[in-house]
């Protein structure tokens, strides 16, 4: 996710964009003109667009959520509010599990494969066609998630990299305004 992920957004032209986070960090390590994280609980995106203090909707040019959607009560309503605030062309990346375990924090509502999260973007008045959509995982990673401490952390020469299809451990996409 990390690397294909990276490769998309390096191939936006970050220092000319907005940029807004749904209450993460993984922007953190891009350059953008300018960057805003937004953090629940002050700012719930599922109750509205954010909203500049002139009360006007903030408009940006690149919306970030990662491993967020998964823990919202609307998940739909909440999509539809980062449309809203993107300008024209902008952009939305969302990342989320698919399999791995519950995590309240502080609720775990829902799951996406790279289908299912297209499909929530398709819903929500993204274009099919300005949606791109990706999910990795395998079997062993699958199998790491039922060890305890979790996140099991990563160990080189036992975690293998490669992607099985029919195990996501989680999916991505970037979806573009039009």
């Amino acid at each position: 996710m990390q690397r294909s992920s990276r490769q998309w957004l390096e191939a936006l032209p970050l220092a000319e964009m907005d940029a807004a986070e749904v209450s993460g960090k993984f922007g953190m390590r891009f350059t953008f003109r300018s960057y805003n994280r937004f953090r629940f609980p002050k700012y719930d995106i599922c109750e509205g667009p954010y909203r500049g203090k002139d009360g006007e909707v903030a408009r940006f040019d690149l919306v970030l959520a990662n491993q967020v959607w998964e823990h919202l009560d609307r998940p739909y309503a909440a999509t539809r509010n980062v449309l809203e605030m993107l300008r024209p062309g902008g952009y939305f990346w969302v990342a989320v599990p698919f399999y791995i375990p519950y995590h309240g924090d502080p609720v775990d509502c829902s799951r996406w494969s790279a289908r299912g999260l297209k499909n929530l973007l398709i819903e929500a008045g993204f274009e099919e066609d300005a949606i791109r959509a990706q999910q990795w995982g395998n079997r062993s990673a699958a199998m790491r998630n039922f060890e305890t401490p979790w996140p099991p952390p990563y160990e080189r020469g036992r975690d293998v990299l490669t992607n099985e299809p029919d195990f996501p451990i989680c999916s991505w996409a970037l979806a573009q305004k039009k």
